[in-house]
């Protein structure tokens, strides 16, 4: 009677993604004596939370990728059976599908499908799956979840979203952890041999379609000259690192430009920047848009980031078809830091434990 609920995260790869950062922010601060996390995400992930997961109490399942979808299925079908979740809880937006119907068949009460993006159809074969495999999730889900307004009408409809049938579940963040430091700021730039009065251009994301970093690599190059001293400081990894950096050693500016990789001090990072840049070709909240402000960070977004995203002063929206010099001149000119309020972690874990005890 005092074990806590096991619930069943259902998640694609656990490497330094935005919707494993959302996840691993709500079970830090869940009550861990009412809620417990069990994880599922595929062998190939590189797995960075490995020791904090087994310090919190997390049970941790490798499973097979969903692009091989009989052997994904068998897998969690058997597992959801065999365990006897009450909730599974599925981050996969429209790929949710497989994970829902595995919990379906297991006669899972309650299934959470959780919409955490939109689309853009410059992606092509994945868009039009997108889209082919988003109405079944509706099907197999008992409950809609999405991080925001313009991911959960993409996802579930306008008709539905207006009915109230979608919970927002913000990417709520511990703002605390993302404010700014001076000490700091001076200590990973001495770190990152990045010069005290640079002026640095900072994005944080997956090295992915998405993310559009081509661009940021196009803009970067008309900031230069109007500041032949900025510095881009790009955090992540990802399939397109090579031909990013490829781009801009061909552009020769590969002095200006500073890969971190994937890092665990990411909200320490945000320090370093002078200003933030997410031109993604699409978006569902992202949170890095919302650690950045935390950190008082003025912002350029891309026009398909949500407008939602915008909590205070000092941000501003761009359209993708605005020339770069339109771009490197709105970067160039940000104001100073400004503060903001941000969904916190703490009332958004609260209000989660009691919806996982409440079903």
């Amino acid at each position: 009677m005092n074990e806590p609920i096991r619930v069943a995260q259902v998640l694609n790869r656990m490497d330094s993604g935005g919707i494993e950062s959302v996840v691993m922010n709500y079970y830090r601060h869940i009550d861990r004596k009412k809620i417990q996390f069990d994880f599922y995400f595929t062998q190939n992930s590189s797995f960075p939370q490995r020791e904090e997961l087994e310090q919190l109490g997390a049970r941790i399942y490798l499973i097979p990728p969903y692009s091989k979808p009989l052997k994904y299925h068998k897998v969690l079908y058997q597992a959801f059976r065999e365990r006897k979740y009450r909730i599974v809880h599925a981050h996969l937006s429209t790929m949710s599908v497989f994970a829902l119907f595995a919990a379906w068949r297991a006669r899972v009460p309650v299934r959470i499908c959780h919409n955490h993006t939109t689309a853009y159809w410059g992606e092509g074969a994945k868009t039009l799956l997108k889209y082919i495999l988003r109405p079944w999730n509706k099907l197999f889900a008992t409950d809609y979840f999405a991080c925001g307004e313009t991911a959960g009408r993409w996802m579930y409809g306008d008709h539905c979203f207006d009915q109230g049938k979608v919970t927002v579940m913000p990417n709520a963040i511990d703002t605390q952890r993302f404010a700014f430091d001076a000490e700091v700021r001076k200590r990973l730039r001495d770190e990152l041999k990045i010069p005290q009065d640079a002026f640095v251009i900072g994005h944080v994301g997956r090295f992915m379609y998405q993310k559009n970093h081509g661009f940021l690599i196009d803009i970067f190059a008309e900031v230069l000259k109007k500041k032949p001293e900025a510095i881009l400081l790009l955090i992540g990894e990802g399939e397109l690192m090579e031909n990013i950096q490829a781009k801009v050693k061909a552009k020769g500016i590969s002095d200006n430009v500073v890969f971190t990789g994937a890092r665990k001090d990411v909200n320490q990072l945000y320090s370093v920047m002078d200003v933030f840049c997410l031109p993604s070709f699409y978006e569902g909240m992202p949170v890095v848009a919302w650690e950045a402000q935390a950190n008082g960070l003025p912002c350029v977004f891309s026009d398909k980031v949500t407008q939602e995203v915008i909590c205070g002063k000092g941000c501003y929206s761009l359209k993708l078809r605005q020339s770069t010099s339109d771009w490197a001149e709105a970067l160039s000119t940000v104001k100073n830091r400004n503060v903001c309020t941000i969904p916190d972690i703490h009332k958004s874990a609260v209000w989660l434990t009691d919806f996982y005890s409440g079903r």
